[in-house]
């Protein structure tokens, strides 16, 4: 088998955090303060909605759950200040959750959750849909399920005669500066679905969606590839952390 060709980025630093040892709670009933501050937090929410609440307190709403019998504001906090913000703490590998002091099965399982409802819902907006008249959709999807991975993802979205989405499946992981695409697996599974156009997505952990010289010449060859089967390439966006690049756009296809 061919070697992979990579998509790839200047490394990233290593970055450590402090840790903050939190003592397990007794089991035992919650004091009536703990109750009253769950209830009124609860109901701020459903009054005003996510808006109405900083991401420590939505993240405690979520940890209420899986943690009830003890003040899970430390933990919140702790979580936002190793990952960074709502949506890395939801979107952070289950080993790192776990490295964080006070997290336990029951609280990765609770972000886990959050995180595959946001990903369902998404892409529940963009599949059987048309790709071109939903784009703003389909960039939404794809900055939720990619924005805060810190490592490189590679996908392709597969389209029918009509750019209907009809496949978006995951063709490769990789580290934080790159990622091993196989373009041949790629043309063999477009033809699989009897797809007409396809869509290539991968994310830099860095933030930045500049493309390398390795992310251009590997979409020349997947460009030349599809245009060899009567497929086109209708875009390469490459997702960062709070925007994207479009090769389309950009004029490198």
């Amino acid at each position: 088998m061919s070697r992979p060709n990579q998509f790839a980025e200047a490394p990233l630093p290593l970055f450590e955090s402090d840790e903050v040892v939190i003592v397990p709670a007794k089991d035992t009933k919650p004091p009536s303060y703990l109750r009253d501050h769950r209830q009124r937090l609860r109901e701020r929410f459903m009054i005003g909605g996510a808006n109405a609440v900083p991401e420590y307190e939505l993240l405690e709403l979520i940890l209420f759950r899986a943690i009830p019998r003890k003040d899970v504001k430390p933990l919140a906090r702790l979580l936002l200040e190793t990952f960074g913000d709502f949506n890395r703490v939801i979107s952070a590998p289950t080993d790192r959750l776990r490295d964080v002091t006070g997290v336990g099965e029951a609280v990765v399982i609770e972000l886990k959750i959050i995180e595959a409802a946001a990903h369902r819902l998404a892409r529940a907006k963009v599949m059987k849909r048309s790709v071109l008249s939903s784009w703003d959709e389909v960039l939404d999807y794809c900055h939720t399920t990619m924005a805060h991975r810190e490592t490189e993802h590679f996908r392709v979205l597969y389209l029918d005669r009509k750019n209907v989405l009809i496949a978006d499946e995951e063709q490769a992981k990789g580290t934080v500066d790159h990622v091993p695409v196989y373009p041949r697996e790629i043309m063999k599974r477009a033809l699989e679905l009897n797809a007409s156009a396809l869509i290539l997505v991968h994310n830099h952990p860095s933030g930045d969606p500049t493309p390398s010289d390795a992310d251009i010449i590997m979409t020349n060859q997947i460009r030349d590839a599809s245009e060899a089967l009567s497929l086109t390439l209708h875009d390469h966006l490459i997702i960062g952390k709070s925007c994207e690049l479009s090769f389309r756009s950009a004029g490198y296809l």
